[in-house]
């Protein structure tokens, strides 16, 4: 019977693998596929559950020995920028963004490939090619957006052949039905001083409450992981415990 053909999703365990996040520990990982009509229904329950998506799979850990990811939500309403968050905002203010089907392009795949030689080249995704970067970005059933983000002409090249603004960063977005989930973002290394992740997590935040929804979704959140440490700053936030969402102020 094929997955579309299924009444309920069909869940999978991964193998153990190396944690990406606290050394010396092992990953395993839940999953199941989301495609058919109803994968938009299914994707909003599952990460209401603490599942992200990948893709066509929503994923969610299920490690033996240790429950380090925290999944994190933002309470949109009542979220009130630091002094640090309000200087990142005001410095990006000269940024323009687009709001866009998810398709991928080459200006895109630069920056994700300069993005992840930077930061993250010896991690999972430092040998995706192009056509790994449009899968990324197109293969979904569910509501997905892109938000690209550009800086004003010259800033990233000094001798630009057109003045058109410049793409300096990109945001793989879900829509659902109680928020936004943000799926994957990079940026333009070279951009440090803009704190762009910062900036696109605050765009997000006022993109959700003008929709309207309560919940910017952020993903795991791992206490001992400093790749994890900017998340702590968007409070108040809920944190998904064995007792449900619990509001960390």
């Amino acid at each position: 019977m094929s997955i579309e053909g299924r009444q309920f999703p069909q869940f999978y365990l991964t193998p153990p693998a190396p944690c990406p996040y606290l050394r010396h520990r092992q990953e395993r990982k839940v999953f199941t596929h989301l495609i058919g009509d109803q994968a938009g229904q299914l994707n909003d329950v599952l990460t209401n559950g603490g599942f992200r998506r990948s893709q066509n799979i929503a994923y969610r850990p299920a490690c033996e020995t240790c429950n380090a990811c925290v999944s994190v939500r933002v309470l949109v309403d009542d979220f009130v920028p630091t002094k640090s968050l309000k200087r990142t905002w005001s410095l990006n203010r000269d940024v323009t963004t687009e709001w866009r089907p998810a398709r991928a392009t080459p200006e895109q795949y630069s920056v994700f490939r300069s993005y992840i030689d930077a930061r993250h080249g010896d991690g999972g995704m430092a040998d995706m090619t192009v056509l790994d970067f449009a899968a990324m970005v197109e293969d979904s059933f569910v509501d997905t957006r892109i938000v690209e983000y550009y800086a004003p002409p010259g800033e990233l090249d000094e001798t630009p052949s057109t003045m058109e603004p410049e793409l300096a960063a990109v945001a793989l977005t879900d829509t659902l039905n109680d928020g936004l989930s943000m799926v994957y973002s990079f940026f333009e290394p070279g951009q440090g001083q803009r704190s762009l992740g910062n900036y696109m997590i605050l765009d997000h935040i006022e993109r959700t409450r003008k929709l309207g929804l309560p919940y910017l979704y952020l993903g795991y959140w791992v206490k001992d992981s400093r790749k994890m440490d900017y998340k702590s700053r968007f409070r108040p936030q809920e944190h998904l415990m064995a007792d449900g969402w619990i509001c960390q102020d």
